[in-house]
């Protein structure tokens, strides 16, 4: 499935605040990794594509990157403006683009960077767009946070996630949308590694957290359903009012060839 054909733009619209207050994280070992695999440096620039509310931004950009954000949602683009940074040299930087288009001229970046977006990117037209803004000996990374459902509290809100069909479609598509990477020609030395990660969330957060999601129920009866599977899966799970939420964040790094 081509979930480019599912409004990838459009379908965020009025979930900035959600999307900003509870997404998770990651780890410090998948941002290391990223550093040194991309050999970014102190006058390195990155760009970071479909960069939504700015989570990853301000993450590498509290590591002393100067930053280039592109998301096309104007919601999203303009809450990352608006979230506060701390202890960074460099603030970053947020333009108007797509993962097909983004504006930046020929050899702009040291590094191109999707956190949890590729997946709605059109995958070769994305690649070759990266291609283009990296400088020679240049790196992309694809970045995901992917529930870790060994877990059993984290299997259980699985469940809940994949409350109806375009649901369950969308869920099933992202771990396995980084593969292109490891065999398009232009780019070569491409790998996947993947780090542990979690979650901690009391009960708003964890309904918060699933209602970030662009596939969650936006008609009242089917929100009400939701939030009450929900708050069992809480129930069921929590400890001193707290439950973990388990993933697996999987990085994909690939250098472009020149």
């Amino acid at each position: 499935m081509d979930l480019s054909r599912h409004n990838p733009t459009g379908r965020f619209s009025g979930l900035a605040d959600t999307y900003a207050k509870h997404r998770p994280g990651y780890p410090d070992a998948a941002l290391d990794y990223i550093v040194q695999s991309c050999a970014l440096g102190r006058r390195s620039r990155l760009v970071d594509v479909g960069c939504g509310t700015g989570i990853s931004s301000r993450l590498f950009a509290a590591r002393g990157f100067a930053v280039i954000g592109i998301e096309p949602n104007d919601e999203m683009r303009a809450r990352a403006a608006a979230e506060p940074i701390v202890a960074a040299l460099h603030v970053p930087q947020y333009r108007k683009g797509t993962a097909e288009a983004t504006g930046l001229p020929d050899g702009f970046a040291d590094a191109v960077l999707a956190a949890q977006a590729f997946h709605w990117f059109k995958a070769d037209a994305a690649l070759r767009e990266f291609h283009r803004i990296l400088r020679p000996g240049g790196h992309v990374a694809l970045m995901w946070n992917e529930r870790d459902e060994r877990d059993d509290c984290t299997a259980a809100y699985g469940t809940v996630m994949r409350w109806g069909p375009e649901a369950a479609a969308l869920e099933g598509q992202r771990g396995s949308a980084g593969e292109v990477l490891l065999h398009h020609p232009l780019f070569v030395d491409a790998t996947r590694v993947v780090f542990g990660n979690e979650q901690p969330l009391d009960e708003e957060g964890l309904l918060g957290r699933a209602f970030s999601a662009s596939y969650a129920p936006r008609k009242p009866a089917a929100r009400e359903r939701f939030a009450a599977a929900l708050r069992q899966v809480f129930a069921d799970y929590q400890k001193a009012g707290i439950v973990v939420l388990r993933y697996e964040t999987s990085v994909y790094v690939g250098r472009r060839k020149d």
